[in-house]
């Protein structure tokens, strides 16, 4: 889409403010606060310089950031305005605006061939004919008419072969021409954005020396955005064409769905930690603290927490919550927001049953902590036990803190299309990994069997859940004193 009409889009349009729009950017900004406290302190730099280092960590670094900006170009909504209703100049002016119901993002601006382009049923990736056999009468030359069942030409995909049957040549040569230009265009892009980044760089160390350069993470950086601005341009060249991951059972471009899907995967795996912290960072350090009571008490708690079974919990909740949102339906002026309001519900529910882990490792740790020296130092010296959490047990149990985080963001994910595949996940209006791989449930005992909109959903979660525990491995490596360290 040309910038000024989405621009011009977006200025005429009303803005909506989902609440888990809110949470995302509101995390995005506490970690570019984190991010730039830590480029302040020389010794967070030599520690998490010593994370990317290792080229794993940052490919898997790159390729989350690129997750993470699909999910907040999908978190930015809003109604179009509608078309006056009448052709008079004055009347319309005089009447009040009226926008759609539907709520669109900017991502569904800049996906909208994929958004819009709907075919009648299966298709698999770059094809040209529908998977399904549909009934063609054909008038033989004698007169005589015979019925035969044929896979028709699709509406969208393969508008640029002529009509008829495409021969073998003439599809695998306009798919590697649009892989050509893609890969083209997309090392061109990345030509430029590279060339532009390294001149800034390069800028900013004549203003500024700084002893702290990356230049693994630097080169890997890199390589890793170059393969993905490759990777985008070349599905960017094919779906003028085709659809690159098929359509599934209403027609709809896959590709569109795993994209959209990245934003439920992340708002999963980072707003459950916002209800989990607070309880289990409050409670852990507590229980190990003060021990006695408090610990007894605390420690029953989160026993009796862990014995209750977590799916059925999270069922019955969950079910609650549709019960009350189907019981008033005048709360919610668009599906996406009740969508997104039983989205916050799977968030805070889910958190409140994950505490309970960094509750007990922290106990654990705390145990140890408070009978260091310089914890019973400041007891000695009177300093109230508060400020002793705040101050000298808190800072060294971040760590741990910060690696439970990026590892329980991948079981949150895998925890959703489990949910959502058992039918108590995200809302069915909204996109999901979960909900996916549950509508490929009969799609595989189809014939011909439909593969491409599980393996699709497959791909992307294991790409983004992999990425996040590796990079989980690597902060553990660089935090952790007692692990082996990269020369």
């Amino acid at each position: 889409m040309d910038p000024i009409d989405l621009l011009n889009i977006l200025r005429d349009s009303l803005w909506v403010c989902l609440v888990t729009d809110a949470l995302l950017w509101l995390l995005f900004a506490a970690f570019v606060l984190a991010l730039v406290v830590i480029l302040r302190s020389p010794l967070q730099r030599q520690v998490w310089r010593q994370v990317f280092q290792q080229r794993l960590a940052v490919v898997s670094a790159v390729i989350l950031a690129v997750a993470a900006s699909f999910a907040l170009l999908d978190s930015i909504h809003f109604r179009q305005p509608l078309p006056a209703l009448t052709d008079d100049p004055g009347a319309a002016e005089s009447t009040q605006v009226r926008y759609a119901v539907e709520v669109n993002s900017v991502l569904d601006l800049l996906l909208r061939g994929l958004r819009s382009d709907y075919e009648k049923t299966y298709s698999a990736p770059l094809a040209v004919n529908l998977s399904a056999l549909e009934p063609v009468t054909i008038t033989l030359p004698d007169g005589d008419v015979e019925v035969r069942r044929e896979s028709p030409r699709l509406k969208v995909a393969g508008q640029a072969f002529p009509p008829g049957p495409v021969s073998a040549s003439v599809y695998w040569t306009d798919v590697a021409t649009r892989i050509a230009l893609g890969t083209v265009g997309g090392l061109v892009s990345f030509g430029i954005l590279a060339f532009i980044g390294l001149a800034l760089h390069r800028w900013r160390r004549l203003v500024t020396p700084s002893p702290y350069s990356h230049p693994v993470a630097r080169r890997w950086t890199l390589i890793t955005l170059g393969l993905i601005f490759v990777l985008v341009g070349v599905m960017t060249s094919l779906s003028n064409n085709f659809h690159v991951f098929g359509t599934d059972k209403v027609g709809q471009d896959v590709l569109y769905q795993v994209l959209k899907s990245l934003r439920t995967a992340l708002v999963i795996g980072l707003v459950p930690t916002l209800v989990t912290l607070p309880i289990g960072v409050v409670l852990g350090l507590a229980a190990g603290y003060f021990r006695g009571k408090v610990d007894d008490v605390i420690q029953y708690v989160y026993t009796t927490v862990s014995a209750i079974p977590g799916v059925l919990l999270i069922a019955a909740a969950v079910l609650s919550i549709q019960v009350m949102l189907d019981n008033h339906p005048e709360w919610f002026a668009t599906a996406v927001e009740r969508g997104d309001v039983r989205l916050l519900a799977l968030c805070i529910i889910l958190g409140m049953t994950s505490w309970t882990g960094i509750a007990r490792l922290l106990r654990g740790e705390s145990l140890k902590m408070r009978e260091y020296e310089y914890v019973q130092a400041a007891r000695a010296f009177g300093v109230s036990a508060g400020r002793i959490l705040l101050r000298h047990i808190l800072p060294n149990v971040f760590p741990i803190i910060l690696i439970t985080m990026v590892m329980e963001f991948s079981t949150l994910v895998l925890a959703e299309a489990v949910l959502s595949y058992i039918g108590i996940g995200v809302d069915p209006t909204m996109f999901s990994f979960g909900l996916m791989i549950n509508n490929a449930r009969m799609e595989l005992s189809r014939e011909p069997v439909v593969w491409w909109t599980l393996t699709a959903a497959f791909i992307f979660m294991v790409v983004l859940v992999l990425a996040a525990n590796i990079l989980a491995d690597a902060v553990r490596d660089a935090l952790d004193p007692r692990s082996e360290r990269p020369s």
